[in-house]
């Protein structure tokens, strides 16, 4: 009976080299993350997310670019059996800063639906208001029930002079330099509406002229007199 003591070892010097591993195959790339209207991930983290209130930028009909406000997000609450059920509000602004804008209000049970159902709302409810070059053609004053806001029209260079609800509703319509003054409530969405229909108030010279029958004429440049 062989010594087994003697025998040896796989690898040591006298006995054939160890064949090469097998190549390993490459694995296929994960697929990337990828998220559903309704906010839930899809692919690697598969967790749920909301949108922060933010500005973002997406292409409307016919390749134009249009821009989206979050305004304002409001939460509420309902006392049921089992505890509290919330609910979230978003009142949303939608413009393509070329005179067109519209305001949409969307309520989901989560932020991220909300905000989704809010700015089609808007899209839907986009209309044409009068600019004249990068302001308005001329100072209007609306109201909407306890929310009173002032317009006036300013000179290139002064930039959007207000607050945050009426410049989200400025901005998005394509204005650039303004004045304006809110006055009233502050509650958000009777300010983006006392706004938005103040900006429907606008006509230009031209529409004025015309619904009146009126033709513009053209001044004539007058020759300095002989001296």
């Amino acid at each position: 009976m062989a010594d087994e003591t003697n025998i040896p070892e796989a690898g040591a010097e006298g006995q054939a080299p160890a064949a090469p591993a097998a190549p390993v195959a490459p694995q296929a790339p994960q697929a990337p993350y990828a998220r559903n209207d309704r906010g839930h991930g899809q692919g690697r983290g598969q967790g749920r997310g909301r949108r922060k209130p933010d500005e973002n930028s997406f292409g409307g009909q016919g390749g134009e670019e249009l821009v989206e406000k979050v305004v304002f997000i409001n939460r509420s609450a309902k006392v049921v059996k089992g505890g509290r059920r919330f609910n979230f509000s978003a009142l949303v602004v939608v413009g393509d800063k070329k005179g067109r804008v519209g305001v949409g209000l969307g309520k989901a049970g989560e932020v991220a639906d909300a905000i989704r159902k809010g700015g089609e709302s808007a899209r839907n409810a986009m209309v044409p208001v009068s600019l004249k070059d990068a302001t308005i053609p001329h100072e209007v004053f609306s109201h909407y029930c306890g929310a009173k806001v002032l317009l006036r029209p300013a000179s290139p260079g002064t930039g959007i002079i207000a607050g945050k609800t009426v410049r989200a509703v400025l901005e998005s319509a394509g204005v650039k330099d303004i004045l304006s003054k809110s006055l009233g409530s502050k509650n958000a969405a009777n300010v983006v509406k006392a706004t938005l229909n103040a900006l429907l108030s606008l006509r230009l010279r031209e529409e004025i002229y015309k619904s009146r029958g009126l033709e513009i004429r053209k001044r004539e440049a007058v020759a300095p007199a002989a001296a």
